[in-house]
């Protein structure tokens, strides 16, 4: 077994101070030692050198044209959140809902760029986790549909929109949240990108309705589902995790895909589907938005009304560069929000969600 070190090695004695053990003067004030001491002390770490213009405090604006080019399917996405927020979010409207989707973070950068003033006596309601970091993150004040049973404005995404702004909605299984602040606004606006624009429901939306059921009753609900006409309905499993997708509610997803001519009249379907026991609510929002937004790909927007007109957006007619409020001086919250925690502007769930 080999002989301990002595301890007057290894600090300076402080009663007979030797050659070896005297501490002198170093950098800062720290001691330095030499001799036998100096070889039991670990060496000292290797000085970096630091590039000059690195030492520079960077004090440039971050600003959406030294953004990462988007793709065409987000820059769209992007298209219709900015146009609705610009169009919608107006200054009388103090409480909002903020929904779910692939396109919302859009609609929070948007809304956050309309400066602080502009957003210092708002509340906005959240659909889901997501939405709910987003509001936190953006430095917006979080309210709860317990407070604020009325809502102004809420803006929302789809899985897709049919030609009478019925929608498919509860991709991120967050429908039910959804469903509740979009009857609790006064107007509902829907927004996506071109994909999501459709003749009848069904269409590009494959997966088919999204139904939220109570646990115990899911096998009887597939029962129900399978006799009247979607034999291919199926709990919805979860990626990354053994067993079904959960809901924020602590409920089950079904997907219930339908033939076309049950798709062309969604309301009856709808009315149908509610009746089974043990539903807790179906992804079919019907006669429910004001307006829908399609950012597409040649840069312009497409708007539907509920009263049936059309609009088409040229690109010199849609917002390209964010509206700053010039008494901001410091960073863009959504900055943050959106970096390096796995909600990003670059995507938030499967491309099919919005």
């Amino acid at each position: 077994m080999p002989f301990p070190v002595p301890v007057s090695l290894l600090s300076p004695s402080l009663s007979s101070p030797t050659t070896d053990t005297q501490p002198t003067p170093g950098l800062a004030g720290r001691p330095v030692f030499t001799g036998e001491t100096a070889n039991l002390l670990p060496n000292p770490p290797t000085k970096l050198k630091v590039p000059e213009s690195k030492l520079k405090h960077d004090t440039t604006k971050l600003t959406t044209d030294e953004a990462p080019k988007l793709s065409t399917i987000e820059a769209s996405k992007r298209l219709a959140a900015w146009t609705a927020v610009d169009r919608h979010v107006r200054s009388e409207h103090k409480v909002i809902g903020i929904g779910s989707g692939s396109t919302v973070p859009y609609v929070v950068e948007r809304i956050v760029a309309q400066g602080r003033e502009a957003n210092r006596d708002r509340v906005f309601i959240p659909t889901g986790f997501q939405s709910k970091e987003l509001i936190v993150k953006g430095n917006l004040l979080l309210g709860d549909v317990d407070q604020y049973p009325r809502i102004d404005v809420t803006v929302d995404g789809a899985d897709e929109v049919d030609g009478d702004l019925n929608c498919i909605k509860g991709g991120g299984a967050c429908h039910l949240r959804e469903k509740v602040l979009a009857e609790a606004a006064d107007t509902f606006i829907v927004v996506a990108d071109y994909r999501k624009n459709s003749g009848v429901l069904g269409s590009t939306y494959k997966a088919g309705v999204p139904i939220e059921v109570a646990p115990f009753a899911y096998a009887k609900v597939l029962q129900n589902l399978h006799a009247i006409g979607s034999p291919d309905a199926s709990l919805r499993m979860a990626q990354k995790k053994a067993g079904p997708v959960v809901s924020d509610n602590g409920n089950f997803i079904i997907d219930a895909p339908f033939p076309e001519e049950d798709m062309a009249d969604p309301y009856t379907l709808l009315t149908k589907l509610k009746m089974f026991t043990g539903v807790v609510e179906v992804g079919l929002f019907c006669h429910m938005a004001k307006a829908a937004y399609f950012g597409n790909q040649d840069g312009s927007v497409s708007v539907r009304w509920l009263d049936g007109r059309k609009e088409l957006l040229d690109s010199r007619a849609t917002p390209m560069l964010p509206a700053r409020n010039s008494l901001d001086e410091e960073k863009d919250p959504l900055d943050e929000a959106t970096k390096g925690n796995g909600f990003g502007v670059n995507g938030l769930e499967p491309e099919n969600h919005a």
